[in-house]
């Protein structure tokens, strides 16, 4: 019988960006705080600051999920039902993923291909 601890479940999550990197997380990370550690922000330059630290109140931490996973926070639920990025505080990464990270925009400006 071993008696030490069991091995800690890890996962694959793949970020999309300029590139793709690829990133071995521990199951029930909060993706969030798996992106700023690997200098991966889900933040504008702005919004790198002033956000709300990971409480699912800001929605400036969006993100794309490629594999549908299912919504626990009221915002991810619109956001699904919207088509809207994801908030990555909000998710807990329990599976592998493959995320891509959003352009973001000053609220309240526009983005047109004009």
């Amino acid at each position: 019988m071993d008696s030490g601890s069991p091995a800690t479940e890890t996962v694959s999550v793949t970020v999309v960006d300029d590139t793709e990197t690829e990133l071995t997380v521990e199951r029930g990370r909060v993706l969030r705080d798996v992106l700023l550690a690997a200098e991966l922000s889900p933040y504008s330059r702005l919004t790198e600051r002033a956000n709300c630290g990971g409480r699912g109140l800001c929605a400036t931490c969006g993100v794309r999920i490629v594999e549908s996973v299912e919504p626990d926070h009221w915002h991810d639920r619109l956001a699904e039902r919207f088509g809207y990025p994801r908030l990555s505080c909000q998710i807990v990464v329990d599976r592998d993923l493959r995320v891509k990270l959003v352009e973001k925009v000053v609220w309240g400006s526009c983005h047109s291909d004009d």
